[in-house]
């Protein structure tokens, strides 16, 4: 039988196979971990599930597959091979490209054939994100006729607007689409010709990260607001709790204080907490608060969630900020984990800089960016004192918030921090 990829959760349709821990020949156990996938940031582990011996591996590692994607082959225990209704062996998947292998005539015919079309058996779509689908439907363009540039022939934008324009120019020079249009490769420069050049292949969370930062950039019309905040006060309240904190298992950091610091414009500015349904152009309104945080790890940048925080103590954040970003930085959070935001905040000033322009985190409308606070001198009741302040960005989705409403909503989050109440700081008990 053929063990196929199935539906990871509500969003995930395909993923990167970073390590497949059988061989070919191998004698498995049902629920046995068969391989090891990357999906949305997150390593998810695929069972078998049946038990039996291995007869062929369809992918390899690097490969990225798709939902109803054939996996492996396996004799069931006390069972003979499966062979279709004419005797011949099931079609498998070609692993390098997770593309069906068809027969040799199906092989000839697709050389002949004036178009590109994607084709597979389990009759699942070519993989494309939702964003892309739902373009695809309102320009009327078939994505099975759109090569895929990304492994595992995943469509990305650009495909989509290389495709378009091959059409626009098929069109105008009157000559027949030919296949060969469908199949051009993007473009490779040489470096080598200007000096020694090293070559590293992106890694699955790498390109992740890039198709994700590239589908929010292109669909996502970026607005930014720059404020900076007085953390003088809250700065001395932190130190007078840290060591309290640390005593009782948890590190009270700058993070933990703006995810609580959040809470008050979010509650008061909804449309901060909302997303666009492209789908429907609905706007959903979310009457919970998840905030994302941005972690930097040695594989790059991941976002979990820090579910209901509005519900939570200060001291309760601190703690499970902690130990999240511990697991982070591990690749041990599950996908469930980065999902679900309707926030995001990425803080820098542990490494250093002034303001920055982060990218919505999609399909979240907005996302708060942190530099390190630094000494300077501000005017105070008339007299010049030394402050310190800390860069604060405000980056949002101008389909869904007006300049402003993203002044009020930065001014508000400010003055959060710079009236961050005591009594958030204390201990039941203390």
């Amino acid at each position: 039988m053929d063990v196929k990829l199935p539906r990871l959760g509500e969003g995930a349709d395909s993923g990167i196979v970073v390590n497949i821990l059988v061989a070919e020949g191998d004698q498995i156990q049902k629920d046995q971990t068969i391989l090891e996938l990357e999906n949305e940031k997150a390593v998810a582990p695929i069972p078998s599930p049946v038990s039996g011996t291995i007869q062929k591996i369809h992918v390899k590692e690097g490969d990225e597959i798709t939902v109803g994607q054939v996996l492996i082959s396996l004799v069931e225990e006390e069972a003979a091979p499966q062979v279709s209704a004419t005797g011949k062996p099931e079609t498998t998947f070609e692993s390098s490209k997770g593309l069906p292998r068809p027969a040799a005539e199906a092989k000839e015919e697709a050389v002949l054939a004036k178009e590109y079309r994607y084709e597979a058996k389990s009759g699942v779509p070519p993989p494309a994100s939702p964003s892309i689908r739902k373009l695809a439907r309102d320009l009327g363009i078939d994505l099975t006729r759109v090569q895929g540039s990304e492994p595992g022939g995943r469509i990305t934008l650009k495909d989509v607007r290389d495709y378009i324009q091959r059409l626009q120019q098929m069109a105008f020079e009157k000559r027949p689409v030919s296949r060969e249009a469908f199949l051009r490769p993007p473009e490779s420069i040489d470096f080598s010709k200007w000096g020694s050049v090293t070559k590293k292949r992106m890694s699955p969370l790498r390109r992740t990260v890039a198709a994700r930062t590239q589908e929010a950039w292109s669909t996502v019309p970026h607005v930014f607001q720059f404020d900076e905040a007085d953390i003088s006060a809250l700065l001395e309240m932190r130190k007078k709790y840290a060591p309290l904190y640390e005593k009782k298992g948890a590190r009270l950091t700058l993070t933990a204080l703006a995810l609580k610091a959040a809470v008050v414009p979010l509650k008061k500015h909804p449309i901060f907490n909302a997303s666009l349904d492209e789908s429907t152009q609905e706007i959903v309104y979310k009457e919970y608060y998840h905030i994302g945080v941005a972690v930097d790890t040695e594989s790059g940048l991941i976002v979990p969630v820090i579910k209901d925080v509005d519900r939570k103590s200060l001291f309760d954040l601190s703690r499970e900020l902690g130990e999240v970003a511990e697991r982070t930085r591990r690749r041990e959070v599950s996908l469930g984990e980065l999902q679900g935001g309707t926030l995001t905040i990425s803080n820098l000033g542990g490494i250093g800089g002034a303001h920055f322009t982060p990218i919505v985190y999609k399909p979240q409308s907005a996302v708060i960016g942190l530099g390190q606070g630094t000494l300077k001198p501000v005017v105070r009741n008339n007299q010049v004192e030394i402050r310190t302040m800390l860069p604060v960005t405000l980056s949002y989705d101008h389909r869904l918030i007006d300049g402003a409403d993203g002044a009020r909503f930065i001014r508000d989050f400010v003055e959060a921090l710079q009236n961050f109440k005591e009594e958030n700081f204390k201990l039941e008990g203390k």
